[in-house]
């Protein structure tokens, strides 16, 4: 298994890297942004460990834009790094595609928690196979994060977002919890109910034609969601 670090800060990522030899991966160091997207263009990493300020250069200005950028090409799990947990850093970082964020100061022991649990759901994912999901009028593709609905063209989904909706859509008709969906989307050691919320939001603007009328996934107060179309 390889991974990428991303970061400018050598002393952290000698760490993060050290941590990673540990656990049985090859890892290599970028520290800035021109040389993230190189190196994963040239190393193909199987995990990318980012760090959300770097040094940036015009259309890659920060982490943000290079998970954006590798999220719109590759599926490769990526964790971000945060100087603190800002909930407005979180939801950008699911927005772009993120898997996961580990906020700084963290222990090696943490950071490994939290890749063990993103590459277990990867491959979960990826070794599932479900096949085409259609209720009412929309389509699913879960092992092409692929979703369509009233004849439109498919529309991609994040990661996140994928698992989001294929949780629901298998469940279809019944109520989910919060800790149900988190536990779906992130594992038991990720997520939150914020995070939901968020993800729910971006999910709706894309399966939604009037998100703020939707007419497929249910929010029941106190309780969770649903995936029950309206008739």
């Amino acid at each position: 298994m390889k991974a990428l670090v991303v970061d400018d800060d050598r002393v952290l990522a000698d760490l993060v890297v050290f941590t990673l030899r540990r656990a049985g991966y090859e890892a290599m160091v970028a520290d800035d942004s021109a040389s993230a997207i190189r190196r994963w263009k040239e190393y193909q990493p199987d995990l990318i460990i980012l760090d959300i300020n770097l040094p940036g250069t015009p259309g890659l200005e920060d982490g943000f834009a290079i998970c954006q950028r590798i999220r719109s090409e590759s599926d490769t799990p990526i964790i971000l790094l945060t100087v603190r947990a800002e909930e407005e850093d979180i939801i950008r970082g699911l927005g772009v595609g993120a898997d996961d964020y580990v906020s700084k100061p963290f222990s090696p022991r943490q950071l490994m928690a939290r890749v063990q649990a993103v590459m277990r759901r990867f491959h979960a994912t990826n070794t599932s196979h479900s096949a085409q999901l259609s209720v009412n009028g929309l389509d699913f593709n879960p092992k092409l994060r692929e979703v369509s609905f009233a004849n439109k063209p498919p529309k991609k989904l994040t990661p996140l977002e994928s698992r989001l909706l294929e949780s629901l859509m298998i469940n279809e008709g019944q109520v989910l919890t919060f800790n149900d969906l988190i536990s779906d989307v992130w594992g038991p050691s990720g997520g939150s109910a914020e995070m939901l919320r968020q993800l729910v939001r971006r999910l709706r603007s894309k399966i939604e034609a009037d998100p703020t009328n939707p007419q497929y996934i249910q929010n029941l107060s106190g309780l969770g969601y649903t995936f029950r179309p309206k008739k």
